[in-house]
């Protein structure tokens, strides 16, 4: 039997934080990862942001917990001053997503750092261990039952915090808790994040956040499989913001402006979850062949689809979109009528049904592009309820002594919107920390 002050169970970018803050503050740590190596899906991501201040929060997120939201844009600069801490260059502040600020860092070279800060101060991170049981005494999370190499081992500890990374690896617990088809989207994040956490901390009476709450992701090509971590970004149809969306009916049923990550969320509950996003020569030329993010490499995502085999198409005139191939299961001549009518009301400034908050441009100007789309999913918004200093709840709303949660094993803070995943992760990582410090 293993003692320490701290077992982290999940050694992503929410359990390396708080273990390498505790350990900086002289406290005993062991980290365990079922996976191979540390890291998690924060291999695959470059920055940490969130909205700029609580007035842009509440506006872009009402529907989250409002302690756990505040407390996220409030903590910010303290992470970022964090990575920096431990020798890592967090970038100049940059916009994201129209509403936020964030800056690009090098998330290996983090975790990595990470890594050797609790190792270097006499912690221990076990890889290839997985976690069977919390243990619990008199009400109290003490640790928790792993297998590594060894085998079963119990590890008995002060605080337990739950950083397995959320769900999304599990299918049929996505189709439980997200969507009847949630469980089909392709997964643009670490394959080994299966509602580990969650499972843990519910067997000891944890509560969770609503199962309506959406989650976090972007439109790809339909038909094209990632074959690769890049393609997480580069698939990724970010300029839906200023396409023209139609479902399996022929009809627009989104303010796709609003966001492709909202965009994705309504996607998933129209007719077999695919849709037609077009587009004309202004949005190919401004949007789709430039940087998302300023800093970003900007990649033709039209062109990539269509070498990768998905369904595209080029209509040169828009009455050429009455020729869409019949296999695909749309009336290209409703689709074609359905874009004339926008373009008459946006260039009449009559009202747009669904409305077009921040792009009304119609779309005019030769030629149009054709990409059939789908959802794709990097983490579920539903999870383990916690409080603002990162203890996990039970349904009355008490924290369940002992046991923590940070990352995207939590619910609550995000409801169908989204400001930022590793900022989450590092605010509340460090908010573990502070509170097995105090």
């Amino acid at each position: 039997m293993v003692e320490t002050d701290l077992l982290v169970i999940g050694a992503g970018m929410a359990g390396l934080t708080a273990a390498a803050r505790a350990a900086q503050d002289g406290r005993r740590v062991v980290v365990v990862e079922v996976g191979d190596d540390v890291g998690g899906s924060a291999r695959f991501a470059g920055y940490a942001w969130t909205a700029p201040s609580r007035e842009v929060m509440d506006e872009v997120n009402p529907r989250g917990d409002v302690g756990l939201r505040h407390a996220l844009v409030d903590r910010f600069a303290d992470a970022v001053a964090w990575i920096r801490s431990v020798g890592v260059d967090a970038q100049d502040a940059v916009p994201v997503l129209g509403f936020g600020s964030g800056h690009q860092f090098d998330t290996n070279q983090y975790v990595d750092l990470c890594r050797r800060i609790v190792v270097e101060t006499g912690g221990e991170v076990r890889l290839r261990t997985a976690t069977s049981r919390l243990l619990t005494d008199g009400g109290r999370v003490v640790g928790a039952e792993v297998a590594g190499a060894d085998g079963p081992e119990e590890i008995r500890a002060s605080w337990t915090l739950l950083a397995t990374g959320g769900f999304q690896g599990d299918p049929a617990l996505l189709a439980e808790k997200v969507h009847p088809r949630a469980g089909e989207m392709q997964l643009r994040s670490n394959p080994r994040s299966t509602g580990a956490g969650y499972r843990l901390a519910t067997a000891v009476g944890a509560a969770t956040g609503a199962e309506d709450a959406g989650f976090y992701g972007h439109l790809v090509p339909s038909g094209v499989r990632f074959a690769d971590p890049a393609d997480f970004v580069d698939l990724s149809l970010y300029y839906s913001e200023h396409a023209l969306l139609f479902n399996l009916d022929n009809q627009r049923f989104t303010d796709e402006t609003l966001g492709d990550h909202l965009t994705t969320i309504a996607l998933l509950e129209q007719p077999e979850s695919r849709g037609l996003l077009i587009c004309d020569a202004r949005v190919h030329r401004e949007w789709i062949v430039a940087s998302y993010v300023e800093g970003a490499v900007a990649v033709d995502k039209y062109a990539l689809a269509s070498r990768r085999g998905g369904r595209v198409g080029l209509a040169e005139t828009l009455d050429e979109l009455d020729y869409l191939p019949e296999e695909w299961g749309y009336d290209g001549t409703a689709i074609r009528a359905a874009i004339e009518e926008f373009n008459r009301a946006a260039a009449g400034s009559e009202p747009l049904t669904p409305g077009r908050a921040k792009d009304a441009t119609p779309m005019t100007e030769g030629p149009w592009y054709v990409v059939e789309c789908v959802p794709a999913v990097t983490f579920p918004f539903h999870g383990i309820r916690i409080d603002e200093q990162a203890r996990v709840l039970d349904a009355t709303g008490t924290p369940i002594p002992g046991l923590l949660c940070a990352g995207s094993d939590t619910g609550g803070l995000y409801h169908r919107a989204y400001a930022g995943g590793l900022a989450s992760a590092l605010v509340f990582g460090l908010s573990a920390a502070t509170t097995v410090s105090s």
